[in-house]
């Protein structure tokens, strides 16, 4: 497993680069967010991103790795606000840890966010490799989203998993906190702001008719259209 630690405080660095070693984890470091973008490559597993570096926001990094990639970020800061934390998670972060922080905590984290996107996998049995919904075709194998045509639908990795998730249960209502839990790993209810956000931009570009269906009180469903 490769992880990119961009962390442009030599010392914190050091600390974390050592101790992920000793962990198994190839480590890729850049001090700040130009040499992190460089650095960015397919073999890269997950991104441990500072916020305060000297050339650019960590919040611009996010949204830059996003636009061309859908590895796994851990944002790694002294900001504490929920404003940061709510952003972060928009701009398509996976998770938040503040520091100061116990490195087990931050393992935990890579862990748990590493484990998420394995069970995410497509399982591989061919009766679900593709699932139309409407005038969308999700392709749960190649993790690919058409509409009637061919077009594809260019999606973030979380709106993708949050479709994902579903369409697996179409026709079932999913309470917001089940799916809190299982697409971004938490039942935070300060998350119910990013989940909205996720579908707003999920119909916004599945365009008409709407594909996610709001239960008022409970959830979301994709229908048996």
């Amino acid at each position: 497993m490769q992880l990119l630690v961009v962390e442009d405080n030599e010392h914190v660095a050091g600390a974390l680069v050592s101790v992920l070693s000793k962990h198994g984890y190839e480590v890729i470091r850049a001090g700040d967010g130009a040499s992190a973008l460089d650095a960015l490559s397919p073999r890269t597993d997950l991104v441990l991103l500072d916020l305060a570096l000297p050339d650019m926001d960590g919040f611009e990094v996010c949204q830059r790795i996003r636009k061309v990639s859908d590895t796994p970020i851990i944002m790694v800061t002294a900001r504490t606000q929920l404003e940061s934390r709510v952003r972060g998670l928009e701009l398509g972060a996976d998770d938040y840890v503040t520091k100061p922080y116990d490195i087990r905590e931050v393992l935990a984290r890579i862990d748990a966010v590493l484990r998420r996107g394995r069970s995410r996998e497509w399982d591989g049995r061919a009766d679900v490799a593709r699932i139309d919904v409407g005038e969308v075709q999700v392709d749960l194998a190649a993790r690919v989203v058409r509409r009637t045509g061919g077009s594809v639908v260019s999606l973030t990795r979380k709106e993708y998993d949050l479709l994902a998730l579903l369409v697996r249960h179409r026709g079932t209502v999913l309470a917001r906190e089940r799916i809190l839990r299982e697409v971004w790993g938490s039942s935070w209810k300060g998350l119910g702001r990013t989940l909205e956000v996720h579908v707003a931009s999920l119909r916004r570009k599945l365009g008409e008719p709407p594909v996610v269906e709001t239960v008022r009180g409970v959830g979301y469903r994709v229908g048996q259209q």
